[in-house]
């Protein structure tokens, strides 16, 4: 009842000045419409980044080849074709609780199918590369492991490479030409879209890797290999045993560097989530600095009005109003203007939220988490700022108070 009562008083009190008390909320409603929009911001990226590494397959295993020293300079991964196609066979044959194994060959070329032709990336791949992906055909049907053995010249054509090369047209069974060697396409990609990097995945053209490595790069080793383990439970099994199984076909003694990489999603997940984690705090700190200093508003309001109705303090005092009842008076203003504010400021972040997504295209994603960080530190801030104001009122002398003119 006593809350109650205060809380209409408070209500009365922030009636009597409308405009100031709407300007004093302005600073509380941006700073937790800006914390609202950056934790958006930030959840957003975080579920994008999730769902492109989500894009390389379940319980993925990549190894990299190099590095390699020459003249003094280490090389970096991938800097050297380190993986043989023995060792390919080795993880396949000798490693328990595999589910396919696949070789990555890539590289860029002039791809031409009729009177239209594209630079796309090219890929040389085993016959498990689509199962280790998670990429179905959406037309037509991969290459077998024959044709891989017999380095036939087929292709799988992604997406966006059909429609620039064929249009309309039903690609499959077409040739397309790759540094003038005809390949047939015997399948159509289902759609990826983006990874990680901002990269099209949908740009691409795949081929057996025997096929590309004879007929188009020349290549005798790999730069990296994927592997898709049984279940999540043997990835760290297999990533040892991988690991053991190439430092002893490599002849790599003990106390010496490997020249090869292997990493895991888990491993992919949580280096990408590192570089992202730095972005989100720095935006949520960037957010919570206009917050606070919304709050400095909120005090410097109070302080004015606390020195407006020293002669109303007084007279309080005076009929048997106790000290604490004049505290917690001014901080249930403070609190109702910030939590009013707070409650605005969620709205206005939500907005600004589906703005941004709808304008620029930036995925956010507003969580409940997240409104009730902001709602919670928006009460917080009322009742930080708004303490010493209140503090100062309910000790003033009531003779003093009601002498102030």
């Amino acid at each position: 009842m006593i809350l109650l009562k205060t809380l209409k008083i408070a209500a009365r009190a922030l009636r009597r000045n409308t405009l100031r008390t709407l300007l004093t909320m302005l600073g509380i409603i941006f700073g937790v419409g800006a914390v609202i929009a950056m934790v958006s911001l930030g959840n957003g990226a975080k579920a994008q980044l999730e769902a492109s590494i989500a894009t390389l397959g379940q319980n993925v295993i990549t190894v990299l080849s190099g590095t390699v020293s020459r003249g003094g300079f280490r090389m970096g991964f991938g800097s050297a074709g380190t993986l043989t196609q023995d060792d390919y066979e080795a993880i396949r044959k000798e490693i328990p609780g595999v589910n396919g194994v696949s070789p990555e060959v890539r590289n860029f070329a002039q791809l031409a199918a009729g009177n239209q032709n594209i630079n796309s990336q090219i890929m040389g791949v085993g016959a498990d590369y689509l199962e280790v992906r998670s990429w179905p055909c959406a037309v037509g049907e991969s290459f077998s492991e024959a044709d891989v053995r017999n380095a036939q010249k087929v292709a799988l054509i992604g997406k966006t490479t059909a429609e620039t090369l064929f249009g309309d047209e039903d690609p499959v069974g077409q040739i397309v030409r790759v540094k003038n060697a005809p390949f047939r396409i015997v399948g159509i990609l289902s759609t990826k879209g983006t990874d990680m990097w901002g990269r099209d995945q949908d740009d691409v053209l795949l081929l057996p890797y025997t096929s590309a490595m004879k007929r188009l790069t020349g290549d005798t080793t790999f730069r990296s290999l994927m592997i898709q383990a049984v279940g999540p439970q043997v990835v760290n099994t297999l990533t040892n045993q991988i690991t053991d199984l190439l430092r002893q076909r490599h002849k790599i003694t003990a106390g010496r560097d490997d020249d090869f990489l292997v990493r895991t999603q888990r491993d992919i997940t949580e280096f990408a989530d590192a570089q992202a984690r730095t972005t989100r705090e720095l935006l949520f700190y960037v957010a919570l600095i206009s917050l606070i200093v919304g709050g400095i508003g909120v005090m410097n309001i109070m302080l004015v009005s606390v020195t407006e109705r020293t002669r109303e303090i007084g007279v309080r005092l005076a009929v048997g109003a106790r000290s604490r009842d004049i505290l917690l008076q001014f901080l249930t203003e403070a609190v109702t203007l910030s939590v009013a504010g707070g409650a605005l400021g969620i709205c206005f972040g939500v907005a600004c939220s589906r703005l941004v997504t709808q304008q620029l295209g930036w995925p956010t994603l507003t969580s409940a988490d997240s409104i009730i960080l902001a709602f919670g530190v928006s009460a917080a801030i009322g009742i930080f700022f708004g303490f010493y104001p209140s503090l100062k009122a309910s000790r003033l002398d009531p003779i003093d108070a009601l002498r102030y003119e």
